[in-house]
């Protein structure tokens, strides 16, 4: 929720749920916003830090840059190991996903940012493929007076933070520059990292209601060092080791990413705007992965070396349309995107001879091409004072496309192509039942297609790519209440439910690859409750709760233990979905302004987690509490602000993330103990 809600003549306004700026108040969706500034005492490094109090998100900083943040929304994208999927990510209007479902946040740049959004249930739908929810990253815009800030963070385990930010405007130019540099030892041995990144920001106003916008990004990780995850006995003994396979293969990965953005607003007469956005950009990424030696004797293995090169871009044209319809407020968006994504596979042995953790042989050549062309469009009617009607529809059709250039007489053409389709409609009414408390119920149908990575085997073990698998696609349903009982208390209450059909599951696992099937039914439902009271001046209490039951609807077959080829242990219908906990928790006391002295304390609860489709497993329930005190002041020109926090406060040994459905049993990603946090900004302001 943002810090600043009370503050009735500035309504928090979002654009994610319905693509035109409304306030959220108004708008019959599950939406927050968490402004970046008003989470200063943070390290500035995860978007974990700042999703901490958004219910029905959970956001985990795995302690290991080698694979990404986990991110789940109501359960949505929970299978992940790496990377996210099931949930839409964006920066500025650009996706961080890709067209087949695949995310990454790595590359968020939080010194340049203005406020997170995060968008849960049907209206997610929206945004197409892999939209279990929507979180997008917004950019400030530069202003008056221009400003230059400089920031240091600094932590045990060698972690620093040095960033550097510069914004202002000139008559009609308007801009917003930064770059970081963020570095880690880890608090476990082998999860070293090094990160530069930069994000900017351009802005022209040009004359007769025109704006051009310009976003640019790239981002660096040499060499990310990758120490697995634990068994619960390895955890048990010693939660700081790390997997004895990373250390003799030298599990690592490499990332370099480039991208640039173009926005055309223009407003036009009677009502109506146009908005174009084109955006390009490359990816590269090298992994080393720990698969055994013996695994790479089949002539099908792809090898443990992993080469991506990956070209993409995409646009999006939107008309809106501002009037009325018998009377009343009316506002009508339609559209055009098309995304492509084209990456250039290969895979290679990570030995040479007895040496291990080496790029070897080539053993995979491939061009996977992916791309999406959707349609869709969107309707806000205040059709009476008390009552909104909100509706929409998007059809999307994803194509896959794989291109195998290493073909031998012992491994076969995998060449192939699919092609996958759906029409999402989801529709949303609100109730003004008084000033003080708005009602709002919501459906729509979302889909999820499987991801290249998810399509690189077969599951009965034979040659080509796995185009059996179907999307897995939903009915969702909320309703909820936004609530104002005071100008001192916000506070919104969600009830949600999701079925899904061919729900992507684990077939088997062997050899260090891992196949995907479907699996019936699953269903995700439960609460949602966040609060956020003024108790007195520069007194604020934040409260979030999550109630979530996500389980199978219908029995199946998984596998037990590795190597597994063909699952023969059954699973009953009811079992739990896992890397879902079924309860969450987070309140925050905060108190201070924009200046002088500030605090806060914080704890967080998460139930148990189960591991796998089996539940043979579970990450204990937690509980962890944090602390922080922060001053600002001014200066002449400018303004000095330093903080000091400690993150599990009572040094809590407890698992940050679960590794679901892993082979080899290490589920377990240990989280970091007692941590001191101590930083400093400089503001320099004309």
């Amino acid at each position: 929720m943002p810090s600043a809600w009370a503050d009735a003549e500035l309504p928090v306004v979002v654009v994610t749920a319905t693509r035109t700026e409304q306030a959220a108040y108004d708008v019959p969706a599950s939406v927050d916003v968490v402004e970046i500034e008003s989470e200063r005492d943070a390290a500035g490094v995860n978007l974990s830090e700042v999703l901490g109090l958004v219910p029905g998100v959970l956001a985990r900083n795995r302690g290991n840059y080698a694979q990404d943040e986990q991110v789940s929304i109501r359960g949505f994208g929970a299978r992940s190991t790496f990377g996210v999927r099931g949930v839409r990510l964006y920066v500025d209007g650009i996706p961080a996903t890709m067209p087949d479902g695949q995310g990454q946040v790595s590359h968020f740049h939080f010194g340049t940012a203005e406020r997170v959004e995060i968008l849960r249930g049907p209206f997610s739908a929206l945004y197409g493929n892999s939209s279990g929810g929507v979180i997008e990253l917004f950019t400030a815009d530069g202003g008056d007076p221009a400003r230059v800030d400089l920031g240091l963070v600094g932590a045990g385990h060698g972690f620093s933070r040095v960033s550097a930010n510069a914004r202002g405007a000139a008559g009609v130019f308007d801009y917003n520059v930064g770059v970081t540099h963020f570095q880690t030892d880890g608090w476990r041995a082998h999860s070293e990292v090094r990160r530069e990144s930069g994000n900017a920001k351009l802005g022209w106003t040009i004359g007769d209601g025109a704006r051009l916008t310009l976003v640019a990004n790239a981002l660096s990780i040499p060499e990310a060092k990758d120490p697995l995850g634990l068994t619960h006995e390895q955890f048990d003994a010693d939660p700081d080791q790390v997997a004895s396979v990373a250390e003799l293969y030298a599990t690592r990965k490499s990332v370099r990413q480039q991208q640039l953005g173009a926005i055309w607003e223009q407003t036009l007469a009677a009502g109506h705007s146009l908005r174009l956005l084109a955006y390009g950009g490359q990816r590269e990424i090298e992994q080393f992965l720990s698969v055994p030696v013996g695994a790479q004797g089949n002539p099908l293995h792809s090898g443990g070396v992993i080469d991506l090169g990956s070209d993409y871009a995409g646009s999006d044209l939107r008309w809106t349309w501002r009037g009325e319809l018998a009377a009343k407020r009316f506002e009508l968006t339609a559209g055009l995107s098309a995304d492509r994504q084209r990456q250039h596979r290969l895979g290679f042995e990570n030995f040479i001879g007895d040496v291990l953790g080496v790029r070897g042989a080539l053993r995979r050549d491939e061009i996977d091409t992916v791309r999406n062309a959707d349609q869709y469009v969107q309707a806000s009617w205040r059709f009476v004072d008390a009552w909104s009607l909100n509706a929409g529809l998007r059809h999307s059709e994803v194509r896959f496309d794989a291109r195998d250039r290493y073909v031998t007489a012992a491994n076969p053409d995998d060449s192939g192509r699919v092609e996958h389709a759906a029409t999402t409609p989801v529709a949303g009414l609100l109730w003004r039942a008084h000033p003080r408390a708005h009602l709002y119920a919501s459906w729509g149908k979302g889909f999820e297609t499987p991801t290249f990575s998810e399509l690189g085997y077969r599951a009965d073990g034979g040659a080509g790519l796995a185009f059996d698998l179907d999307p897995a696609r939903s009915d969702n349903a909320e309703i909820g209440a936004k609530l104002r009982p005071s100008d001192r208390i916000e506070a919104n209450l969600a009830l949600f439910e999701a079925d899904t059909r061919d729900e992507i599951g684990v077939a088997s696992s062997a050899g260090g690859r891992t196949t995907y099937r479907n699996i019936g039914k699953a269903r995700r439902r439960g609460v949602e409750a966040a609060m956020s009271m003024q108790l007195a001046r520069d007194w604020n209490l934040q409260l979030a709760w999550t109630r979530l039951d996500a389980r199978f609807r219908t029995g199946f077959l998984a596998c037990e233990g590795t190597p597994c080829t063909e699952p023969d242990v059954p699973v009953a219908a009811a079992a739990r979905i896992p890397g879902t906990p079924s309860s969450m928790l987070a309140v925050a006391l905060r108190h201070g302004g924009e200046s002088g002295w500030r605090a806060s304390v914080q704890g967080d609860y998460v139930s148990d987690v189960v591991v796998d489709d089996l539940g043979s497993d579970a990450a204990p329930a937690h509980a962890v509490f944090g602390a922080s005190v922060g001053y600002a002041f001014g200066l002449e020109a400018g303004r000095m602000d330093a903080f000091a926090r400690i993150d599990n406060l009572f040094d809590h040994r407890h698992v940050g993330s679960v590794i679901v459905n892993d082979g080899n049993g290490r589920w377990f990603e240990p989280a970091a103990g007692r941590t001191l946090v101590v930083g400093v900004d400089w503001r320099w302001a004309r």
